[in-house]
């Protein structure tokens, strides 16, 4: 059997081992998921050079005042919530539904996405890596006409599980292309309220740079485009997680800015939203995430930029 061949097989493999281990954990109570994610976190740490990498560069960014105590602290923290999210992905896909609606004990600021669709308009969700995005999916889903964009996973073989596990509840899930955009217009457009990565770095020509933490990330212009043909209100959603207790869902008013149509001024806007949802609790973010990859140096063209990179 060729290399060729093999490579299929094992993906197929992987995927059947990460299903089964969804299912698995799918049936853990939160307490145990949490008390397992703790035990894997400071491993994730210690071994996970990549991720303890960009968690500590990104903090050094974010919090320059914070003493290496401080923040090797935060960091630890860091890792150790988002092995939870990923412990807890068989949880909010798989799970029964009666069982993740208990384990969302609070929520706040629904009467904003109300109001909004009262009013005959529709509500844009910012739902940063924070928490548990997923569990604030299913609860978007269940409780309101939602639709977001998706992009299928690396491997192949798990879209059928991840599709259904967002999509159960009534979700609409569409593509991350222009086809994928008009059917967010729609959905806006019919006093629904759709979702938004605000903190995913996109394509070039797709953003700008604006601050965020006044360090220049690349942001993307979607949402004037969509505010402008919409006139929708924008919230900051988050899932925050109650440590072996469960989620509290809050509903945040956007930074005022986002509704600008000037491009910089809106993106502007949407990582002080961000910034706003971090500050519930720092150690929630997904500080692995290489949100400063590209500079403003590459984009002007400068032969040095490779100098000016984080990462």
């Amino acid at each position: 059997m060729t290399e060729h061949t093999t490579a299929p097989s094992r993906r197929f493999s992987k995927a059947k081992a990460i299903a089964w281990l969804w299912r698995t954990l799918s049936r853990w109570p939160l307490p145990r998921l949490w008390r397992f994610a703790s035990t894997l976190g400071p491993l994730v740490y210690r071994f996970s050079q990549r991720e303890r990498k960009v968690t500590d560069l990104n903090l050094e960014v974010v919090y320059p005042t914070l003493g290496e105590n401080e923040r090797n602290t935060l960091a630890k923290q860091s890792l150790r919530h988002s092995t939870a999210t990923m412990m807890e992905l068989g949880y909010a896909w798989m799970a029964e539904p009666s069982r993740i609606e208990a384990g969302i004990v609070e929520v706040h600021g629904r009467e904003k996405l109300d109001s909004a669709r009262a009013e005959g308009r529709g509500v844009i969700v910012l739902a940063p890596h924070f928490g548990n995005w997923e569990v604030l999916n299913f609860w978007l889903s269940s409780h309101f006409p939602f639709t977001a964009m998706y992009e299928p996973p690396k491997i192949a073989a798990l879209e059928p599980i991840i599709r259904h596990g967002r999509e159960r509840m009534g979700a609409q899930l569409v593509p991350t292309n222009p086809r994928g955009v008009a059917a967010l217009l729609k959905a806006l457009k019919r006093s629904e309220a759709i979702g938004i990565l605000p903190d995913q770095e996109p394509d070039w020509g797709s953003g700008v740079f604006a601050p965020f933490y006044g360090h220049n990330a690349y942001t993307a212009t979607l949402l004037p485009k969509l505010v402008a043909r919409t006139q929708a209100r924008v919230v900051t959603g988050v899932a925050l997680r109650l440590p072996g207790r469960g989620f509290a869902i809050h509903f945040l008013d956007a930074d005022e800015r986002v509704y600008s149509p000037d491009e910089v001024q809106s993106a502007s806007g949407v990582n002080a939203s961000v910034e706003a949802s971090i500050a519930l609790d720092p150690a929630q973010y997904q500080w692995e995430y290489k949100r400063y990859r590209k500079v403003i140096e590459e984009q002007q063209g400068h032969p040095d930029a490779n100098d000016f990179r984080l990462y």
